[in-house]
């Protein structure tokens, strides 16, 4: 939660730039993204869907962290130690487990993030249009979207979405997007959990103390996250494409992952695959982090005790 709560604005801006388009852009970079925000929507705009994620980031961490554990205990009872590809097998069974939390928390997270995008297109569409038939560039979109007063961006909730969902098309309306969650984070935890595994392990002391101070645990995870969240951006932008309902002026829909594909190769380019690429990277290594430090010193354990349960 606390790691949440710090990098949930680069989460905001790496939605809203996954989610634009090539040609239609109304932010440059991060930066960019989070000085419109806020002086669109306010300071408590870069956080908008943040409440949904402080909810239930705790259970999702709980059930990949442990499932990991679980699995790597199960595959090494016969050995005593692991292999890599059991390492990554390991991690695979894991990221299968918490879809179950994840795929609704990103789903309810990323149309809280986009609502402001929106507005802020829908208010500088005369702007692009004008803009595209003088043949301008960037710079003077940039311009235009930044003379415009700010727009009001509408007040939706978590509650509200998932109740219009379960209305409209049931619990299957809540896993929208469920398989490029999978593809997204199968892969992330065949990458992290190794990788996080083995470098951890360089931070013992010795063979008979295998103890490890908690700034390498946090090390550890901030290492394995970046690399892990760069490798799978791709998945992750198709991800994003997909869980959108709704969609700004001249954005195309999807029918599944493979269209989705199809058409951001073909629209966009190679190139758009990246996007948000080191937004992911910032929010994912502290966040897994203090995730793992967490889990490593055995808050948990502790507070269980402390609690009596």
């Amino acid at each position: 939660m606390v790691g949440v709560t710090c990098v949930f604005p680069i989460d905001l801006a790496k939605t809203r730039l996954q989610n634009q388009r090539s040609g239609e852009q109304l932010y440059r970079n991060m930066m960019d993204c989070l000085i419109k925000t806020v002086k669109s929507e306010g300071y408590f705009g870069m956080y908008r869907g943040a409440a949904v994620n402080l909810t239930l980031v705790t259970p999702e961490k709980a059930i990949k962290l442990a499932a990991n554990d679980f699995f790597r205990h199960q595959l090494s009872k016969d050995v005593g130690s692991l292999t890599v590809f059991k390492e990554m097998l390991a991690g695979c069974c894991a990221g299968m487990c918490q879809v179950i939390i994840t795929t609704p928390m990103e789903m309810l997270k990323i149309q809280l993030q986009d609502a402001g995008r929106l507005v802020a297109q829908q208010r500088v569409v005369p702007s692009v249009a004008t803009t595209l038939k003088m043949g301008g560039t960037s710079a003077v979109l940039s311009r235009s979207y930044n003379t415009v007063p700010a727009p009001q961006v509408m007040q939706i909730s978590a509650i509200q979405i998932t109740k219009d969902l379960l209305r409209t098309k049931g619990v299957a309306g809540l896993y929208r997007g469920l398989g490029a969650t999978l593809m997204r984070d199968i892969p992330f935890s065949v990458v992290y959990f190794p990788l996080f595994a083995h470098v951890h392990q360089l931070g013992q002391h010795s063979s008979e103390d295998p103890s490890v101070p908690f700034y390498w645990s946090f090390m550890s995870g901030c290492l394995a996250g970046s690399v892990a969240a760069v490798s799978v951006n791709p998945c992750d932008v198709v991800k994003t494409r997909l869980q959108s309902l709704k969609k700004g002026a001249n954005e195309e829909t999807y029918n599944g992952v493979m269209d989705c594909v199809r058409k951001i190769l073909r629209k966009e380019g190679p190139k758009a695959f990246l996007k948000g690429a080191s937004c992911r990277a910032l929010v994912i290594a502290p966040l897994f982090g203090i995730a793992q430090v967490v889990y490593c010193v055995g808050v948990g354990e502790f507070l269980s005790y402390v609690l009596g349960l």
